[in-house]
């Protein structure tokens, strides 16, 4: 069980290690050239796709892990207490419910950006973006009120 305990410490050095590598390499790295956009010369960092594969795996990991985490507690609160079991997943309903609303209340309308020429700021893309943004508003009020919240319930708990 000792080794057990140590594992997710040495995972963690382990990605922490690949994102320093990764991260001197794309801000050490050199550059790939230069892109000019409206009239500005802007370097391109020669391991920007590294970099950007390495958060998209990151995301993708933490997701996985979050869902394995949370079916195998739920799993677990489940054979004990159902009642309990159903009740916890009352806060994955609402994040779902605040994602849902999120991609309803974005627009598909095309967004202006100057020196960009591509078709990723229209439809889905655009939609996307824009629910990214009001999750994260949204997720965002709703911890600093649960921090303000859980002061003024302890302090008149006392």
């Amino acid at each position: 069980m000792k080794s057990f305990d140590k594992l997710p410490r040495i995972v963690m050095l382990v990605l922490l290690a690949i994102c320093v590598v990764v991260g001197v390499l794309f801000y050490a790295g050199g550059s790939n050239g230069t892109l000019d956009v409206a009239g500005d010369l802007l370097s391109i960092p020669r391991y920007t796709d590294v970099f950007l594969y390495l958060n998209y795996a990151l995301v993708a990991l933490v997701c996985l892990i979050t869902l394995v985490v949370m079916i195998t507690k739920f799993a677990a609160k489940f054979k004990y207490s159902p009642a309990a079991a159903v009740k916890s997943l009352i806060p994955i309903l609402l994040a779902v419910l605040v994602f849902v609303v999120s991609w309803f209340l974005g627009s598909p309308e095309k967004m202006d950006i100057i020196g960009y020429e591509g078709t990723d700021n229209q439809g889905f893309w655009a939609q996307c973006s824009d629910m990214i943004i009001y999750v994260t508003y949204t997720f965002l009020a709703a911890t600093i009120l649960t921090v303000f919240g859980m002061a003024a319930y302890n302090k008149f708990k006392k």
